[in-house]
C-alpha cells in the first residue's frame, strides 16, 4: 500500500466483529479530522501486527488507533484528537478559558463517563449470561444512569456542552455510542436531543461512513 510521508498516517485494525463496527476508536479520529478538515490517509493492521514489537513501539498496550505524524508518533485515542483539535478553531476555541473548558470535558469524557459505560457494556456484550453478570448489573447500569443524568442537566438548554461544538462533544458523543444497544441514553431527553446533534454533523457521518465501509468487505481473520 503506498503512503504519502506528508500525510498523516492513522493506524487502525484491518477487520473487526459486527458490534464493534461504528464504535472502534479510530471513529473519533476520523471524527476529528474531517471536523478539522484535514486529510489522512489509512495504515491497516491485523490482530497478529498489532502484538509485534514494531507496533508496540507505537502503541504500548497493543490497541487502536496509533498515530503517526512526520516525527511523531502518538497513541491513545483522546491525546490524537486534542493533537488535531489544539490546531483547529472547529475543534477547540482560540481563548485560552475556551480551550481549558474544552479540555476538561474532554477529560471528562474519557474519565468521569467512559468507564461505567465500558463496564456495563462489557457485561451485555460478553457475559451477560454469567451469574455474576447478572448480580453485576444492576448496579452498573445504576452507576452509568447517575453519570446520563448528570450530563442531561448540564446540557439542558444547549446545543453542545460550550457555546460551540467542540473536541469535548465529539468524545461524549462516542461514549455514548457505546451505549447504543440499550435504551438509556433515550431515557435522558436533553442528553438524547444532544447525542442526535453530534451524530448528524456532517464530518460525523461522513466519518462513520468511512469506518463502516473499510469493515464492509474485510474477510474475518483465519
Amino acid at each position: 500500500m503506498y503512503h504519502d510521508k506528508q500525510l498523516p498516517t492513522l493506524i487502525t485494525l484491518a477487520w473487526v466483529p459486527e458490534f464493534a463496527r461504528g464504535v472502534v476508536r479510530d471513529m473519533r479520529v476520523r471524527w476529528a479530522l474531517e471536523e478539522a478538515g484535514r486529510s489522512y490517509q489509512v495504515e491497516l493492521v491485523d490482530f497478529t501486527q498489532k502484538e509485534a514489537p514494531t507496533y508496540r513501539s507505537i502503541q504500548p498496550f497493543g490497541q487502536v488507533p496509533a498515530w503517526r505524524e512526520g516525527e511523531l508518533t502518538l497513541f491513545e485515542s483522546g491525546a490524537i484528537v486534542h493533537r488535531i483539535a489544539a490546531t483547529s478553531p472547529s475543534l477547540m476555541p482560540v481563548d485560552d478559558d475556551g480551550r481549558s473548558r474544552t479540555l476538561a470535558w474532554m477529560f471528562a469524557a474519557l474519565n468521569s463517563v467512559e468507564p461505567a459505560v465500558m463496564a456495563l457494556a462489557g457485561i451485555d456484550l460478553f457475559d451477560a449470561d454469567a451469574a455474576w453478570a447478572k448480580a453485576r448489573r444492576p448496579a452498573v447500569e445504576k452507576q452509568v444512569e447517575a453519570r446520563l443524568s448528570d450530563l442531561d442537566r448540564a446540557l439542558e438548554g444547549r446545543d453542545y456542552l460550550l457555546e460551540q461544538f467542540t473536541a469535548g462533544d465529539l468524545l461524549m458523543a462516542t461514549v455514548m455510542n457505546i451505549l447504543r444497544h440499550t435504551a438509556l441514553v433515550a431515557g435522558h431527553p436533553h442528553l438524547d436531543a444532544w447525542h442526535r446533534r453530534c451524530m448528524g454533523r456532517p464530518a460525523a457521518q461522513k466519518a462513520l461512513a468511512d469506518q463502516l465501509a473499510l469493515y464492509a468487505d474485510a474477510p474475518a481473520p483465519a
